[in-house]
């Protein structure tokens, strides 16, 4: 029993390696031993999550820099 437990625990997917994930696969650089272990065990919802706020948290970025970039060469 206790080892069952324990063989579960193994199979989450730890949140750096979520992390990790979403920037490889938004960058396109995920390696097909990480998809897998992505699909075998990550939950679905956890990586539409990610990726909606990695997206959102792209394009403020964007928008930050443009702004910084656009008052610099006005000064």
């Amino acid at each position: 029993m206790n080892n069952e437990n324990e063989q579960h625990e193994e199979k989450k997917l730890s949140t750096l390696s979520l992390i990790g994930s979403l920037f490889a696969g938004a960058f396109g650089v995920q390696t097909n031993a990480n998809r897998e272990r992505d699909f075998k065990h990550g939950k679905f919802h956890h990586f539409i999550i990610g990726g909606i706020l990695f997206a959102i948290l792209f394009v403020l970025a964007v928008i930050g820099i443009v702004k910084l970039v656009m008052s610099a060469a006005a000064a």
